[in-house]
């Protein structure tokens, strides 16, 4: 559940109406629920509870933002990062350095030092060229990485092909075949502790089967890396499990149900699980509220016209996300409409022929299940202004990264001499 709910006919994120923070805040902005993020925070690790020390580290690329991150920290939750200004970002928010897992493929070395100097549970390795580097790094600095490697059990998740990362023709991990020699030339390394393994087939799976056929061969190379003397103590598991969003699709399985397979899976194998959620932790936590410009007449459907675009939210354009749409204050009745933001490409297009409330011209709307890979990859295309950001808790709130102004982003510019 989440906690955006009408109330006596007024939207409300947990106890603030959302017309409240419109007005003083304007729109498009972002609005997150500090009880919705706990709660998620506290099912999944409920799931997780009869395994013995599960490290649970929230996937930062999914929502940066330090206020939350603070949010989550107070939680108990680590950090899975993916560059150094996420690391940055995790420890700033209070996220302890043994709870941080450095995932991603293109660390660079300037990454590597800070973390290690820094302090970090685990370094998961993409590449034998990777693990080379890493070394160098370590060695030069006369400290000792801990890693594991990213293996690609080539299952295909069943999710949209560009969050789909665990197929032999993705550019993550080393294939599973190949781990046990890139693993012995990696131990043979200096600098470098090998502890883990570590597997992520991609994000927003509704089914468990793919990851269950991932897990079983994580399994089988546990095994297999020990009985060549391999000290494996570290099994990461990833994300990606889904969350409910469209109506007119069937529910993803639960936390618990994710719990009790992986409980089945890796009962036998004596290592430390880590989880990497993201979505699944402020996805439904967040949402993005708009105001309606006008109401255009089309050939078939008018279009809904928000002040909203595609570069407050991507999703819809890059992945064809779906996100439901709302009135803030529903007028009664409904109506099919296009919804569209005020960008100049075709592709600023959030829903066709979409049956909505029925809205005009001044009302406020909102997208749903906008907490996850919305702000993090909004931008100021058409010199718009950088979205700001809204963290509510209870009946208090408070803007937590502010509207960027065209002026602010004019300054942050330089014109040569010749130019003047």
């Amino acid at each position: 559940m989440d906690h955006f709910q009408l109330i006596d006919g007024v939207m409300r994120c947990e106890g603030v109406p959302l017309a409240e923070i419109a007005a003083e805040v304007g729109t498009p902005v972002y609005v997150y629920s500090t009880a919705t993020m706990v709660r998620h925070a506290e099912v999944m690790r409920a799931a997780l509870a009869p395994m013995p020390d599960p490290l649970i580290a929230y996937a930062v690329k999914a929502n940066p933002n330090g206020a939350v991150l603070a949010t989550l920290a107070r939680a108990g939750l680590g950090a899975d990062i993916v560059s150094g200004g996420e690391y940055v970002r995790a420890r700033t928010a209070g996220i302890p350095a043994d709870k941080i897992v450095f995932s991603g493929v293109g660390k660079t070395e300037a990454e590597m030092a800070e973390a290690l100097k820094n302090g970090l549970y685990q370094f998961n390795l993409e590449s034998d060229g990777e693990a080379e580097t890493l070394s160098a790094v370590a060695t030069a600095l006369g400290m000792t990485a801990p890693v594991g490697f990213r293996v690609n059990p080539d299952v295909e998740a069943g999710t949209h092909a560009k969050i789909s990362t665990g197929g032999a023709e993705n550019k993550f991990g080393i294939p599973i075949d190949t781990a046990l020699a890139a693993y012995r030339r990696a131990a043979a390394l200096p600098g470098l502790a090998v502890q883990g393994v570590a597997v992520h087939i991609g994000s927003q799976l509704t089914n468990l089967a793919p990851l269950e056929a991932a897990f079983r061969k994580v399994g089988a190379l546990i095994e297999q890396l020990r009985g060549a003397g391999l000290d494996i103590a570290v099994a990461d598991l990833g994300g990606g499990l889904g969350i409910p969003h469209n109506p007119a699709l069937p529910d993803p399985p639960s936390p618990e149900d994710y719990g009790a397979m992986v409980r089945r899976i890796a009962a036998g194998w004596g290592a430390r699980l880590v989880f990497e959620p993201g979505r699944l932790i402020v996805g439904n936590a967040g949402i993005l509220l708009s105001r309606v410009i006008r109401v255009k007449p089309g050939i078939t459907h008018p279009f809904l016209i928000v002040d909203a675009a595609m570069n407050d939210l991507m999703r819809p354009a890059l992945y064809d996300a779906w996100h439901a749409i709302e009135a803030v204050a529903p007028r009664g009745g409904k109506m099919i409409a296009n919804v569209v933001g005020p960008v100049c490409e075709s592709g600023d297009t959030f829903a066709t022929a979409r049956e909505l409330d029925a809205v005009q011209a001044g009302d406020l709307v909102l997208f749903r299940t906008a907490g996850a890979y919305s702000a993090a990859m909004s931008s100021t295309y058409n010199s718009r202004p950088l979205t700001p950001e809204v963290l509510v808790d209870g009946d208090r709130w408070a803007v937590v990264r502010p509207r960027l102004a065209v002026e602010e982003l004019i300054r942050a510019e330089n014109v040569p001499d010749w130019l003047i």
